[in-house]
Parts: structure tokens; C-alpha cells; sequence
């Protein structure tokens, strides 16, 4: 298999403010992405949310209207209009740049209409235990989409299409999933909860064949549409295994080519996204979550977190043909209910890691490369302020490193607790070496083999201004400052 250093950027986090302009800034900022080394931008999902123009997209309601028609209180997305969005790919595509599309099948929000239906409640934290004996429920699962007023498609959602919602209008019981008579909670899903098929609103019931078919014929209208290279799948983990195989083989056959698909399986353990690969065989690559929190974990615990083990259980050490690495996303970002964010003095080592070594697809967030302000209430209650600095200038040497110097083979030194480094050994394409250092400690010192005798490595990071000059053998002694790193560079 060839090389390639791709690189994904996601174009927005939880809180772009909703000013209809983020469709607009993707395509002012194609250009510069691309000259930095981006090659993939990932944006966010682009139909009209049950919150109208104020929704990530995440609270789907109709998948058909990308900005186009007057429901749930505007015309237009928290992003922009439908003309922005197309526009705004074409930019990006003819700027060289793939655009990944993030699709929300997992469950509707919003329905027009109430309908009435036996269930039967559980918990919200057990869905093996019913609660109580079945009985009737007021449920929102009319979906009408009065607004669009059947264009592109006529298909309605009722009950059927759905196995269990989370509001009765009748009782209006908390904390409690109805599932409704004949259903059941799919399975091959995340065994969290017992059974993690329910997670909000009104929920996709994907063994029923007018859904698939439903789905299957608005993935084709999008391709044709948008025309995007590919997918971000939603809250996969909820959705049964087998289900995607199939979406994507037909998304591919219509398109007449390949597209890339990443799928968000949210979970810490790695034996969890393994199975889930192991599942889908190789249709999608998935995010490694188990890198992520090992980072996260590593900018908190500063000297006492073994760098050793850094990598350890990681999904890309185990399926680096199939991962895709992150720092952090908008489910990690401080005051998501996922907040688990790397701090800001490890993001430069955590970069490092993702965009500097051999394997894995990486993909950098936003606000790390832009900057982000907001306010939002946090678990406490209290009102926060956050301000989260951009990284762009290390991110724009790491990028540019990427592209130039770190391909071909691969030594790794991670035989110290407060310091690890490696080195890459270049290609026919791409000789010159590199050499990277990074310290959670004082200042790091270690011999490693670059096979490049003789060659003269100077640290671009400017942290250490004394250049290295290999020895005959291609040995030299690389340092980087105290918590920091160093890329050396032939």
C-alpha cells in the first residue's frame, strides 16, 4: 500500500454561533486549507434540526431540507442555506479538499403531529427491565414536513417507522423509554445500558424495510445533491452493526465510486471498537476514542502520566488502516456532556502524535486551529465562559512537517516515563529525515538513528537553537525543552 498523509479538518464545534455563516467561512478559508495541508474538511450536518436555525443538526428533523424551506421557525440552517452549502462544497472540492458530510440516521426530533400507540416503559439506564405493563402513549412521530410540502419526497414517518421514543404526552413521565408494541431494541449495539439502541427522540427502527428503503433512496438524492466524497456517521454504536455494510455498498454503487466513511462508535474501551470493526469488516474506519482519552488523561496528570504507554490499546495500534485519530471534537469540548478536552499545554505533543507518526488518518478540530469563545452552562448550574486559544501557528508547522518529512519507514524511542521521541526515515519521493522529541517533564535528551549520516537537523520548533549533525552512522543526540517538543528536521 502506498503512502499518503492526508489530513481531516473538522470545520465547526458545538458552539459556531448560529449567524448562518459557517457555509460561507469553509469557503473563504478552501484556499489557505489546502496550501496548509489539509486535505479533507468534515463538515457539519446540514438539514434542518427540530431547533430551526439555532441546531447543530444533531436534533434531525427533515434530512430533505438543507436550507431551503421555512420550518421550525426559519428557512435557513444554524450554518446557512442550501445555495451556501452547495457553494461552499464546490469550493472546497475545486481547492483540492475531499468534504465529508456528518449524517444523523439514528432518530428524528420534531414531529409535526402526535400519534396514539401501546408501549411499554423502561428506565433509562436498563432497557433489559420493563417498568410497567404496556400501555397507550401520545407520542410525536407524525412527521409531516409541511413546509417542504412533499418535494424531493413524499415519504411521512408514523409510529411504525420508529421502535421507542423518550416523551408520552399523556403522562409525561421522566427518565423513561416506551418502546412500542411489536418492537423490539435492535441489536448488535453498544451493551451499555443493557441495550443501548435508544438514545433520543424518535428512534429509527432499522430492521423495518420502508425505513431502509426510505434511507437508501435519500443517501442517493444527497450524493446526487451535494455531491460530497463521503461520511461522517452519527452515534453509530446505537445502530445496528450490520446496518451501515449495506447503507454504504448501495451509497457507493449509485455513486459509481469510493467514498470514505467514518463512523463515531463513542466508547473508551478498544475491545468495544474492535468488535465493532470486526463487525462492519472494512466499509468504514472509526474515530479512536481510546487515544483520545489517553491524551486527555496525559495533559492532566503533566509528569506523572508514563509516556511509554502513551499509545497503549489504542485503536491505531491495533487497526491503523481503519482509524482515524482526533485530539478533541465538539463532544469532547469543555461543557459538552462528553468534556474530556486535552489541555491547551499538551496539544502541541498530542498533535504531534497524531500527525507526525506513520499511521492512522488524522483529523484536527476547529477551535484548535481557529480559536473559540462561548458561554454555556456547565454541569455545576453555573454560567461558564470559555476561550480556547488557537494552535494554528504549531499546527501549520506540524502540517507542513507532515507533507515534507515524515514518510517512509519508522523508529520509535518511547523508553522513558518523561520522554519519547521517534524518528522517520523518508522515501524515494520524500529523502530528507525527521526527528521528533517531547517531554512532560524537564528537558528531554535521546540518541536515535535517522539513517542519515553525516546529515545537519535543526528544531523548527526553535525551542533548541544548537542544530544536531548525525554521526557515521546516522545516530545523534536530539533534545527538546522541558514539557515541550522539538521537531528536527534534515
Amino acid at each position: 500500500m502506498s503512502e499518503y498523509n492526508g489530513v481531516i479538518l473538522q470545520h465547526f464545534h458545538w458552539y459556531n454561533p448560529p449567524d448562518g455563516n459557517l457555509w460561507n467561512d469553509a469557503a473563504h478559508n478552501a484556499t489557505d486549507l489546502a496550501a496548509a495541508g489539509i486535505t479533507a474538511v468534515w463538515l457539519p450536518p446540514a438539514f434542518k434540526g427540530f431547533s430551526g436555525d439555532r441546531d447543530t443538526g444533531y436534533g434531525a428533523y427533515d434530512l430533505y431540507d438543507l436550507g431551503e424551506f421555512d420550518q421550525k421557525g426559519s428557512v435557513r440552517t444554524k450554518y446557512g442555506t442550501r445555495e451556501q452549502y452547495l457553494a461552499a462544497i464546490g469550493t472546497l472540492q475545486r481547492a483540492g479538499l475531499e468534504v465529508y458530510a456528518d449524517i444523523v440516521l439514528n432518530h428524528r426530533i420534531g414531529g409535526d403531529l402526535p400519534e396514539t400507540v401501546i408501549a411499554t416503559p423502561y428506565a433509562q439506564d436498563n432497557r433489559l427491565s420493563p417498568t410497567g405493563q404496556p400501555r397507550e402513549i401520545r407520542a410525536y412521530t407524525h412527521f409531516t414536513f409541511p413546509g417542504r410540502q412533499g418535494r424531493y419526497s413524499d415519504f411521512q414517518w408514523h409510529w411504525h417507522h420508529f421502535d421507542a421514543v423518550d416523551y408520552d404526552e399523556i403522562s409525561r413521565e421522566p427518565n423513561t423509554v416506551f418502546l412500542f408494541e411489536g418492537k423490539r431494541f435492535d441489536d448488535e449495539v453498544a451493551l451499555e445500558r443493557g441495550n443501548y439502541a435508544y438514545l433520543m427522540g424518535c428512534d429509527l427502527d432499522f430492521g423495518c424495510y420502508e425505513v431502509q428503503k426510505e434511507l437508501t433512496d435519500w443517501g442517493r438524492w444527497y450524493l446526487d445533491t451535494t455531491g460530497v466524497n463521503g461520511f461522517r456517521l452519527d452515534a453509530v454504536k446505537h445502530i445496528s452493526a450490520w446496518y451501515f455494510p449495506i447503507w454504504i455498498r448501495r451509497m457507493e454503487q449509485h455513486a459509481g465510486r469510493h467514498l470514505f466513511v467514518v463512523g463515531e462508535y463513542w466508547s473508551p474501551a478498544v475491545e468495544s471498537l474492535e468488535w465493532y470493526l470486526a463487525e462492519v469488516g472494512k466499509s468504514m474506519s472509526i474515530f479512536d476514542v481510546t487515544l483520545h482519552y489517553s491524551l486527555h488523561r496525559a495533559s492532566l496528570e503533566r509528569d506523572r502520566f508514563d509516556l511509554r504507554h502513551i499509545l497503549d490499546n489504542s485503536l491505531v495500534s491495533r487497526r491503523p488502516l481503519q482509524t482515524v485519530t482526533f485530539v478533541d471534537n465538539h463532544d469532547s469540548q469543555p461543557l459538552q456532556a462528553l468534556e474530556s478536552p486535552v489541555a491547551s499545554w499538551f496539544k502541541s505533543h498530542a498533535y504531534a502524535l497524531i500527525l507526525l507518526r506513520r499511521d492512522g488518518y488524522p483529523c484536527v478540530f476547529y477551535p484548535d486551529y481557529y480559536g473559540a469563545s462561548y458561554e454555556d452552562r456547565g454541569r455545576d448550574g453555573q454560567l461558564h465562559q470559555i476561550n480556547l486559544p488557537s494552535h494554528r501557528a504549531i499546527l501549520d508547522l506540524l502540517l507542513r512537517v507532515r507533507q515534507n518529512h515524515a514518510w517512509g519507514p519508522q523508529i520509535d524511542y518511547f523508553d522513558h516515563p518523561n520522554c519519547v521521541g521517534w524518528t522517520r526515515l523518508g522515501n524515494e519521493s520524500h529523502p530528507r529525515g525527521l526527528a521528533v522529541l517531547m517531554s512532560n517533564a524537564g528537558e528531554g535528551r535521546k540518541w536515535m538513528d535517522t539513517g542519515r549520516p553525516g546529515a545537519r537537523f535543526v528544531d523548527l520548533t526553535g525551542g533548541i537553537q544548537t542544530p544536531v549533525i548525525t554521526n557515521q552512522d546516522g545516530w545523534g543526540e536530539f533534545r527538546c525543552p522541558g514539557a515541550s517538543i522539538s521537531v528536527w528536521v534534515e
